[in-house]
């Protein structure tokens, strides 16, 4: 688990609640259930309309990974690609078919795959960054419908302000109904803001975050493939994918 995001989340959180409090406002204050229904839907409904469904969905399926990212283990990785190696030298190219039936990942099993096939090193390296790209790609487009949340939710808190004012200046004859108005108006503005900077939008970067870690991570498999492919020594491969270590 992302220990880090659950502390930030939680950080930001507690400020705004915090400081409302040490400014002597109640949490009640803060919650109203037509400001949260017009900020959260309208946010929600101008999202779906521009967002294709397939986006949308990997969108939410990979939500997950803000508290329980991918593990990425580069160095673990170029492990892996020197082993690979050590075994071609020794045994062939053949001699990867093994691994190549037990690798759990999808990406390094064609790679493997390709190079038990014997194609060569352009071909390998052309279909394995379709690959790399179609998927860095797919992911990329999911984490930006939380960045597109992030440009929608203060402009439908505004609008959620101005619907509470003109309530407001509906009633302006009874005091009773002038409170409620109010509130409306100034709590969705803080609902959108709030979702925005606080919520939607950090969820974007870091989602970004880890696809450049996956994508950084497959460019470091590839680079690897195709050394073994042209028959590099292993040190040599080693040295090489040391340079994608951050």
């Amino acid at each position: 688990m992302d220990v880090l995001s659950l502390i930030g989340l939680v950080l930001a959180f507690v400020a705004i609640v915090g400081g409302n409090f040490l400014e002597g406002g109640h949490i009640s204050s803060l919650l109203n259930g037509p400001a949260a229904l017009i900020v959260l839907g309208g946010t929600l409904g101008a999202v779906l309309l521009q967002t294709p469904i397939a986006v949308f969905m990997r969108a939410v399926s990979i939500a997950r990974w803000i508290f329980f990212p991918p593990r990425i283990d580069m160095n673990g990785g170029i492990q892996l690609v020197t082993g690979w190696s050590n075994t071609a030298r020794k045994e062939g190219l053949l001699g990867l078919e093994p691994a190549a039936e037990t690798e759990p990942d999808p990406y390094a099993r064609k790679g493997l795959q390709l190079l038990v096939d014997g194609a060569e090193p352009e071909v390998i390296r052309s279909i394995l960054e379709v690959d790399l790209y179609t998927q860095e790609s797919r992911d990329l487009r999911a984490a930006k419908v939380y960045e597109s949340m992030g440009g929608y939710a203060p402009t439908v808190g505004i609008i959620g302000a101005v619907m509470g004012l003109i309530h407001v200046m509906g009633n302006l004859a009874d005091p009773s109904q002038l409170g409620n108005g109010i509130a409306v108006a100034f709590v969705a503005t803080i609902y959108g803001v709030g979702v925005a900077n606080l919520l939607v939008l950090p969820i974007g970067n870091k989602l970004k975050s880890v696809v450049q870690r996956q994508t950084a991570y497959r460019e470091m498999l590839l680079e690897g493939v195709l050394s073994i492919a042209e028959g590099e020594n292993p040190r040599s491969i080693e040295m090489k994918l040391q340079g994608f270590i951050d």
